[in-house]
Parts: structure tokens; sequence; C-alpha cells
């Protein structure tokens, strides 16, 4: 059974330990919800602060060109790119998740119009399948969402998909989707694939131009740190790039938006997937957080990630052993992402105990616990420690408290 020197040991080898220092980590508090918002970056302060006390305050407009805003989203793009595969000049930040899946889903349907089919399984986010609901209806059903259970996938890209879109990483479960073999069977079928990284990027290696992906989403504020709210990105295929045109068009997508042509004309590359003006403060602190990833190879993150995962399992289902706690996802760590949940009666409850303890993870609905693990600032220790609370929780019926049972806005 793995004890705490055996963590201690662990953390000592870790190549990754020195990075936790550039994360601001609240005192006493544990903290494994990465997976939803990531830590804030130390440099993020002085960036934004730099960003609110001279660019904009004192240098103002001129900021656009003096100090470079105009061009941030490819900047930050390229930045990611190199943490996903997706090869420079092929990945822009701009607007969000969502209006980003928008974006690649129009403009991939656009590109399969003989086809009738979007398919995607039940693992999806909702918010992924709302957008293509969305569109959908605008299209009057020209082209339908289908969803099928996550192992139904491959065999179900038959001749009348137009776009497999589907999250590598199971939001609830942790579950991975094998990205090469879908990829590789939706083009044998002549389906085009979106591939959402929102629990990929910045926890596992992705090599999107290596699996020759089509599409891609993803957000920055999970293990990317880059803070509430922060920008989403896009990746498109160089291949696929000068054919796709999104629906939602705007000034910053145009060949040429400062000479202001009453007619849109895509401008050539990734440029065309950006929409109206960006955000500048929120792509700054962005901007800091991916300057954290330039000396962190993938490879390390996801070996961390792994064992990370594999000690919380194997802690909470020796010491928990007595309680219906039921683990979500299969039990191959290859095949999971860097979240662990578990099925708990009185989930909610439970974890509201666990906060109130200074143990930070979340609650999905209907019945699991769940908690993320960021190779970048998490420590072996702190898995040891967070599984003996969820033990000391159940084991008294902390949870069991009017304040725990009453349900949050947010949870």
């Amino acid at each position: 059974m793995i004890d705490i020197a055996k963590c201690e040991e662990l953390d000592r080898a870790d190549p990754l330990r020195h990075v936790r220092d550039r994360y601001h980590v609240p005192k006493g508090m544990i903290y494994l919800d990465g997976n939803s918002l990531g830590l804030m970056p130390l440099a993020a302060r002085e960036r934004v602060r730099l960003a609110v006390e001279q660019e904009w305050a004192e240098d103002l407009i001129t900021s656009w060109n003096r100090n470079g805003w105009f061009r941030l989203p490819h900047v930050i793009g390229d930045k990611i790119a190199r943490l996903i595969g997706g090869g420079e000049g092929n990945v822009i930040v701009a607007d969000t998740i969502s209006v980003n899946q928008f974006k690649v889903l129009s403009a991939a349907v656009a590109l399969r119009r003989d086809r009738t089919t979007i398919l995607s399984d039940s693992g999806n986010f909702p918010s992924d399948l709302y957008v293509a609901q969305g569109l959908s209806a605008f299209m009057q059903g020209a082209a339908t969402l289908k969803l099928v259970e996550p192992e139904q996938v491959l065999d179900s890209i038959t001749p009348d998909v137009a776009v497999v879109m589907i999250t590598d990483v199971d939001y609830r479960t942790g579950r991975r989707h094998d990205m090469a073999a879908i990829t590789r069977r939706a083009h044998e079928k002549g389906a085009l694939v979106i591939w959402d990284l929102a629990h990929s990027a910045g926890a596992l290696p992705v090599d999107l131009l290596g699996i020759d992906a089509d599409f891609a989403i993803g957000c920055t504020y999970k293990y990317l740190n880059g803070g509430p709210g922060a920008p989403a990105f896009v990746f498109v295929n160089p291949r696929l790039q000068n054919g796709s045109v999104p629906a939602l068009v705007g000034w910053w997508g145009q060949t040429n938006p400062f000479a202001f042509e009453t007619t849109f004309t895509p401008a050539d590359g990734i440029t065309r997937m950006q929409c109206g003006t960006q955000g500048i403060l929120t792509m700054q602190a962005l901007n800091a957080a991916l300057d954290q990833w330039t000396d962190i190879d993938m490879r390390s993150v996801q070996v961390k990630s792994r064992s990370l995962c594999q000690t919380f399992v194997e802690l909470v289902e020796h010491h928990c052993a007595t309680f219906a706690l039921k683990l979500a996802g299969p039990r191959n760590f290859d095949e999971r992402g860097s979240h662990v949940s578990f099925h708990c009666p009185n989930g909610y409850a439970v974890m509201q105990a666990l906060i109130a303890r200074k143990v930070i993870g979340d609650f999905r609905a209907p019945d699991m616990i769940r908690f993320g693990f960021a190779p970048c600032y998490n420590s072996h220790v702190e898995v040891f420690q967070a599984a003996g609370v969820l033990a000391e929780v159940l084991r008294t019926r902390s949870w069991d408290r009017r304040e725990y049972l009453a349900q949050k806005s947010v949870t």
C-alpha cells in the first residue's frame, strides 16, 4: 500500500517539481480542480498590471501597434500549438470555446453539404451538443445531430456522416478516445473531425498534425491556467484553412479589416477564424500563463498525470473500501485524461464537506465527485492528504449537514 513516505519519494524524483513555484497556491489548500480553473501564474499579475497601467492607461490606442495587441491572438496561438502538435500558424486564440465550436462546425458542414449527419457521443460536453443542435435548427434539419455511446463512435462513422464532433477526454469520467483511430476512420469514410481538447491541452500530449486532424478547439482556463473566462483557441489543418469559411464572421477575420469594405472577404489561413475585437486584458493574462510552458516536455506531464491519478485511485479505494464509491471510467490509465471521478452517494454534500476542509474538487451530476490533477503544480503528498480527508469525511458522515446538502448555483 502507498504511504506518505512513498509519496514524498515520488515528489523528490519529479522532474516538474520546480514548476509549482511559478503559481500562486493558496495557503493550506489542496487544489484538485485545475481541470475547471487552473491556479494563477505569478507572472500574470505583473503582465496584467503592465497592460492596465501602461498599455491601456498611458499608451491607449497606440498599443494596438506599439505593444503588439493586434497580433496577440497569433502569438499566443503559436505557444499553444507547441503543446498540442498544431504547428506554427495553425492555431489562433479567440472568443469562447462554444463560439469556436460553432465556427468550425459550420465551416465543416459546409465542406460536406452532400451529407446529413453530425456524429457525437453521449459523453460529449453538453455545450458542444447544444451548438450542434442550434446549427441544425438554423439549417432546418439539413444536418442533424446523432448521439451514440462513446464505445460506438468508430462503428457509427457511416457514409452519411459529414462531421464527427468529439471531446477527447470525457469531462465526467475521464475516459479518453483514440484520436488517431477515429480520425483515420472518419477520413476513410469521407467525413471531417472536430476535436474538443478542453480536458487535454496542458494535461496530455496531443499531436494534431501527426494524426492529420481537421479541426480542434479548446479552452485555456483549465490546465493552461489562463484565468477565468480566458479566451479559447481554434486549430485548422493547413490543407483546409483557405477552403473553410465559418458561418460566424467578423472584421478581424477580414482580409484587410482596416480597408472597411462592406463585403466580407475571408483572410488567408487561420486568421479567418477570428470574429470581433479580442479582449486584450484576458489575452495578456493568458500570454503570461503560456510563457510558463516554454521548458516543459508534455511527455513528462503525461507521466506525472498518470502517476497522480493512479496513486489517488489506489489510496481512495483502500481507505474508502467500506463506502459505496465506484470509479468512473476505465481502469487502464492509458485510456484516461488527468482527472478522476467517483460515483458517490450524496456526492454533492460530500464535496462541499471536502471544500470546507480546503480540499477543492467539484461535483458533476448526477452523483460524481471529481478531482483534477494538474501535473505542473499538484504533488503526490497532496494526493495522499486529499484521500485521507475524503476517508475522514465519509467515516464521520460530516457531509450530513444542512449547509452542505443545499446545492449552490455552481457545482
